[in-house]
C-alpha cells in the first residue's frame, strides 16, 4: 500500500486497512485535535494531530518494520544496561526516521 495523502480522510482509510483496530482512538484524537484547534484558533494542533498518525500508518504498512519496532518498543522496557537502552533507542529513532521520510513529515513536527 502507498502512503496515504496526509488528510485526516486519507489516514483514516488506510487505518481502515492495516489497523482497524486504532479506528476509535482516530476518531477520538481527531474530535480533541479540531476541538482544541477551534478553541486556540489556530491549524497547529490538526497539524500534529496528522503528522503523527501518518509516521503511524508509514510504519505500520510495513508488517516486518512495525513487528520490529513493537519488538524494540517492549525490549527497551528490559534492557540489562545503559549501553543495550541506547541501541534499541537509536534503532527504534532509525525506523521514525524512515517513517517521517515517507510520510514527508520533519521530525518534531508531529512525529511519535
Amino acid at each position: 500500500m502507498p502512503q496515504p495523502a496526509s488528510t485526516p480522510e486519507g489516514l483514516r482509510a488506510a487505518l481502515a486497512l492495516l489497523a482497524p483496530e486504532t479506528l476509535a482512538t482516530f476518531d477520538a484524537e481527531r474530535a480533541a485535535a479540531l476541538q482544541q484547534a477551534r478553541a486556540q484558533v489556530s491549524a497547529a494542533p490538526m497539524r500534529r494531530f496528522v503528522g503523527q498518525w501518518a509516521v503511524y500508518v508509514a510504519v505500520e504498512r510495513h508488517p516486518e518494520r512495525a513487528a520490529r519496532l513493537h519488538e524494540l518498543e517492549a525490549r527497551v522496557t528490559q534492557a540489562a544496561d545503559l549501553s543495550e537502552a541506547r541501541a534499541i533507542a537509536a534503532e527504534i529513532g532509525r525506523i521514525i526516521d524512515t517513517a517521517c521520510a515517507e510520510a514527508g513529515i520533519e521530525r518534531g513536527q508531529g512525529a511519535a
